[in-house]
């Protein structure tokens, strides 16, 4: 059974079934990750539609497993061991990368004669207490990014703060604060400048635009009536943000976040004042549509859907 398949099968037989269980719960149900494994999602080779296809179950569980991805592909050469046990799923990994951006300064990391050490917060941290190691990117003093294997757990150098969170709020999704926290020298995983790294991170821009495209496939499932043109539309956007270069990606990428929040909203026209109730889903996914507005977000996915979204002065207003 390809991955795709087994993906569309998780779906139908437990995700999709529990989703808006998990949607008011405040972490995701371990058989989750484990129902993942045992069907050897934890090494699925990147195909878009993989992400699709589970993110139209459950977008929580889709969410927390998608951050697993950073430490498989940084470990591949540098701790064969650990991939190992990443890629079967034993062990699963995260990621803290928003501390690694020039002009901010909120995360340093300062190397020292036995490894590294970590100082200030870093902002959303998905899975915590559902993972077993993050990957922590951080700038040093030349703009270098050093990317570092963690443990996820609280101690006396590091702490977190789980977010409230309007939507996904099961992910476990948290602020970290690292007070002179020690990072063995074999825990590094690469350094390199921000502008390489910044280049190389499309890949995952790219998944991360799958999230979508699996909340609008929900979304057109779930319609009364047939709605080929938003079906074609999907069609068409999946296969834009697959083709899509570096140069096009935030377009793409904005497109199907567009595309999303424009079925959800739909969905809740056609369901009507059931719609509002926290056992529809389509509450649930116009929620989940907004918060990937600006998950993952750079500045130029945000200027392409501003331009995209109908507001301004030439909106009319009721």
């Amino acid at each position: 059974m390809s991955p795709l398949e087994s993906a569309a099968r998780l779906v139908d037989d437990l995700l999709f079934p529990s989703a808006l269980e998990v949607d008011r719960a405040d972490r995701v149900p371990d058989r989750h990750f484990e129902a993942l494994a045992r069907e050897g999602l934890y090494d699925f080779g990147g195909d878009l539609r993989v992400v699709e296809t589970l993110a139209s179950g459950c977008l929580s569980t889709a969410f927390v497993w998608l951050q697993h991805f950073g430490p498989l592909a940084s470990t591949a050469t540098s701790h064969p061991d650990l991939h190992a046990a990443l890629a079967s799923g034993r062990l699963k990994g995260g990621i803290a990368r928003a501390g690694a951006r020039p002009g901010t300064r909120s995360l340093t990391v300062t190397s020292t004669a036995d490894g590294h050490v970590l100082n200030g917060p870093v902002p959303w941290v998905t899975g915590w207490g559902m993972i077993d190691i993050v990957e922590v990117a951080a700038l040093d003093e030349k703009d270098n990014v050093v990317f570092l294997l963690v443990d996820a757990a609280d101690s006396p150098t590091l702490t977190s703060e789980l977010n409230q969170l309007s939507a996904v709020n099961a992910s476990r999704t948290a602020t970290l604060t690292f007070t002179g926290h020690h990072v063995p020298a074999g825990r590094l995983t690469r350094k390199q400048p921000f502008a390489d790294w910044q280049a190389a991170e499309a890949s995952g821009s790219r998944l991360n635009g799958g999230l979508a495209l699996g909340v609008t496939s929900r979304c057109i499932r779930l319609f009364r009536t047939e709605m080929p043109h938003l079906q074609s539309e999907l069609d068409l956007r999946r296969q834009a943000l697959i083709d899509a270069d570096s140069a096009s990606l935030p377009l793409a990428r904005a497109a199907v976040s567009e595309l999303a929040m424009r079925a959800a909203l739909t969905l809740t026209v056609q369901a009507g004042s059931r719609s509002v109730l926290l056992d529809d889903h389509a509450q649930r996914l116009v929620r989940e549509a907004a918060f990937l507005l600006v998950f993952g977000t750079r500045e130029s996915i945000k200027a392409e859907l501003l331009r995209t979204i109908p507001l301004g002065p030439t909106s009319r207003c009721w």
